[in-house]
């Protein structure tokens, strides 16, 4: 047991620390780690894209200074707990190095990697997918009613986290009314769990009920801009992809799940199939069901251990995920610079596997994620150049707008360097923080909108000029243009004022 203990902690530090080696330094936050990072600094009960478990760790970030390391640690530390909670489940079941290695695998040579390396939702999200599961394995294992305590915090920290975590308590419970495990709801703690869920997750409740629901509002607009176009083919086939190297070890763990050696775990396997049938019927993206993975890893780790006697074959086992683990790397995380990258990805002739292709469904030459963590700081950098030629009178009445969380996320995270005032925009949960005050004279606008010149709102300015653009071909932001606008017309400001105090309003008040 100690041995094992070892290992496991052994694996859990190394899995940490692989993430910090594998990256190349010249790769900046994600755009939508600089919108998650803008909320710990209006630190609140909720937001339009999500709840507000991830914003107290932006909170810590900007405490201890903002660097990359802190930026990292979090989604980081996830990561590993994941692979604790999985690792003491393998050893519960009986199994041995081979299964530790085994779920070990899944961790470093999947979609996981880069899910536990962004500052996002997704890395709480699928740990608390994960101690949800843990907590209903326990029960199952050792029947202690007292382990169902874990079942109700997971869910309520998890909702505080996402709010797809629903999904996978209900699944969870679909799971257990279906088998003979129902007798869990004759525990009378399973209900105190509940209850602690609700209680835990109700500050948001009250929050979305203030704020008129606001969440509901952006996930009708995700539907129209992206879930829409997301068929099930490519559903599941960027789920096969995303754990191709260690396919079989999952698929072994639903098999077992449903098999009479499984019996015990059967909940597990119709919640797996549950989730999926949600994620299909609402067109969710292939990664909301990560969490559903990691007990699946579990049992067919041990499943395979204790099914293969011949040792060649166990070294043949754990040969293929890492000859083809090592391989899928470079599309995991962004390990050289971009245009080596791009290089890369043409001989692996990645342009079919559908891997390059972005929310405007075209292909690009990096992932998009990739493309999203770069031409930020050239962004800055050239937005605080454009600000050193305004006039001292213009600089006391300026406002910098951009068209996206990402860009003015970036100006506000980056701009202290080139003394920047702060950057608003209407995207997003920024839309929260507008200024209420009365717009002024002179503004600073970053746009990626090609026709931005012939925008109504630009068009009310008689001094327009486009100083800037981003010229990093890899980036999102490429041709992004920076422009200064002066003197609007006389009309323009009650005009904008309104546009404000409705975005205001609109969700409840400014908070």
């Amino acid at each position: 047991m100690r041995k094992h203990t070892r290992l496991i902690l052994f694996l859990a530090l190394a899995r940490f620390v692989l993430p910090y080696l594998l990256q190349n330094g010249i790769y900046e936050p994600h755009r939508d780690e600089f919108l998650y990072l803008a909320q710990g600094n209006h630190l609140a009960w909720g937001f339009l894209e999500v709840p507000p478990f991830l914003s107290v760790f932006a909170w810590l970030i900007h405490l201890f200074g903002n660097s990359i390391f802190w930026i990292r640690f979090w989604p980081d530390l996830f990561g590993s707990l994941t692979f604790l909670l999985c690792a003491d489940a393998v050893r519960r079941l009986g199994g041995k190095q081979f299964s530790i290695w085994l779920v070990f695998f899944a961790f470093v040579f999947t979609g996981w990697l880069r899910m536990f390396f962004l500052f996002q939702p997704n890395a709480p999200e699928i740990f608390f997918f994960t101690l949800m599961s843990y907590g209903i394995f326990r029960y199952i294992i050792d029947r202690k009613p007292k382990c169902l305590f874990l079942f109700g915090i997971a869910a309520g920290l998890g909702m505080l986290t996402k709010y797809t975590v629903a999904f996978w308590a209900f699944s969870l419970l679909i799971g257990l009314a279906l088998t003979s495990k129902r007798k869990i709801f004759k525990e009378r703690k399973f209900y105190f769990s509940i209850l602690v869920a609700f209680l835990i997750f109700l500050p948001n409740i009250l929050w979305q009920a203030f704020h008129q629901f606001a969440f509901l509002h952006h996930m009708e607009e995700l539907k129209s801009t992206q879930l829409n176009y997301i068929r099930p083919g490519d559903f599941l086939k960027e789920e096969l992809l995303m754990y191709l190297p260690v396919f079989f070890v999952w698929i072994a763990g639903l098999i077992f799940c449903l098999s009479r050696r499984g019996r015990d775990y059967k909940v597990f396997g119709i919640a797996f199939f549950v989730l999926q049938a949600i994620m299909l019927l609402l067109h969710g993206k292939s990664y909301y069901t990560a969490g559903s993975f990691t007990f699946l890893f579990v049992f067919g780790a041990v499943a395979l251990e204790n099914g293969i006697r011949m040792s060649l074959v166990k070294y043949m086992v754990i040969a293929f995920p890492v000859a083809t683990g090592i391989f899928f790397w470079p599309l995991l995380l962004p390990v050289a610079r971009p245009a080596e990258l791009a290089k890369l990805y043409q001989k692996m002739h990645l342009d079919k596997s559908g891997l390059l292709k972005w929310e405007d469904l075209k292909l690009h030459p990096l992932p998009q994620d990739f493309a999203d963590m770069l031409g930020w700081k050239e962004m800055t950098e050239k937005t605080g150049k454009v600000y050193s030629t305004l006039t001292p009178e213009e600089k006391k009445d300026v406002i910098i707008w951009c068209d996206n969380y990402g860009e003015a996320g970036a100006i506000n995270f980056f701009g202290k360097k080139y003394h920047l005032p702060e950057a608003y925009s209407a995207n997003g949960s920024f839309l929260f923080w507008l200024p209420s005050s009365r717009f002024p004279d002179n503004v600073i606008l970053i746009s990626e909108n090609e026709d931005v010149m012939d925008d109504p709102y630009v068009r009310q300015f008689n001094a327009i000029k486009v100083m800037d653009s981003i010229t990093d071909p890899f980036s999102r932001e490429y041709k992004s243009l920076i422009l200064t606008l002066k003197n609007p017309s006389s009309g323009f400001r009650q005009q904008f004022q309104k546009r404000i105090d409705s975005l205001h309003n609109q969700f409840g008040g400014y908070r």
